[in-house]
């Protein structure tokens, strides 16, 4: 079940690389990876956007979808335009439904990708990292970032399809939590509304700690591009919504990293990484 965009062009580099991203939801690449996608394109790398799910359990307002247009229609469709803005040479859905918060009865569906059979998705996604031959693969973090259940199936089947194909670069997507914990304290510091000093320890569950990271992106030259495709999942992510209405050099602070772990080959400490590229690109 696929759809293509139009991407980088294949003869741009002598040394183009694939990477191929995982995602579980509509939006979740464009918010996560959407800069290091950006820089990848731009270095002439060619990107293969997988994503899990439609995002059918996504909340939207009433009156956003036109008469007889489902959720996962107008997601799957967003996906495309934010991925045409990201430069995405390819887009993949593997047709799973979006399992809901956890606890939520939708994690029941006998089609949520939270009953998925981990190894069978793993080899569907496997196919696809042998036919790009690539070169990296990125997924989340065991959490899946911060508990979502298809964050977290997004993790268990990335890691065991990256073994499948023998990718030989791998990689989780993650959150900074040590710097979230940071931004947010400056926020109550200044008085920012939606903050509050009583949630310490809130963002235990949410990322790794800095410690745990191999792999720092800096995507500060991206940030607007990236904003533009955030903002084509709008049935999520809205005009007026927080994200889009920050500052830009607020979003910057906010974006213009992005953060992982390392699987493979094995990190031996030293230095954080600035690309997920053997190359360095």
């Amino acid at each position: 079940m696929g759809a293509g965009s139009v991407g980088s062009d294949p003869n741009l580099s002598a040394s183009m690389a694939t990477l191929v991203t995982f995602h579980a939801h509509p939006d979740d690449e464009a918010i996560g990876v959407g800069g290091t996608v950006l820089r990848a394109v731009a270095a002439g790398h060619r990107v293969v956007l997988v994503v899990a799910t439609s995002g059918e359990e996504g909340e939207v307002e009433d009156g956003f979808l036109t008469s007889g247009e489902s959720l996962g229609d107008r997601r799957r469709e967003e996906t495309l335009r934010a991925a045409s803005l990201l430069g995405v040479a390819r887009v993949e859905f593997l047709g799973y439904r979006d399992s809901g918060m956890m606890g939520a009865e939708s994690n029941a569906h006998p089609d949520a990708f939270w009953q998925a059979e981990v190894e069978q998705a793993a080899h569907r996604l496997a196919a696809i990292l042998m036919e790009e031959t690539a070169d990296v693969v990125t997924f989340y973090d065991a959490n899946g970032g911060y508990g979502h259940p298809d964050h977290i199936q997004v993790h268990r089947v990335g890691a065991r399809a990256a073994e499948v194909a023998g990718t030989p670069r791998v990689y989780e997507s993650t959150i900074n939590r040590d710097r979230v914990a940071a931004l947010a304290e400056a926020a109550v510091a200044a008085g920012l509304e939606g903050w509050d000093e009583d949630e310490e320890g809130s963002f235990d569950d949410l990322g790794l700690p800095e410690d745990e990271l191999t792999t720092v992106v800096d995507v500060s030259g991206h940030v607007e591009r990236k904003r533009q495709a955030m903002a084509a999942h709008a049935s999520q992510i809205a005009e007026g919504s927080w994200w889009l209405q920050l500052p830009d050099d607020v979003f910057r602070v906010a974006f213009g990293e992005e953060w992982f772990a390392r699987r493979k080959p094995v990190f031996e400490g030293g230095d954080l990484e600035r690309s997920l590229f053997a190359d360095g690109s």
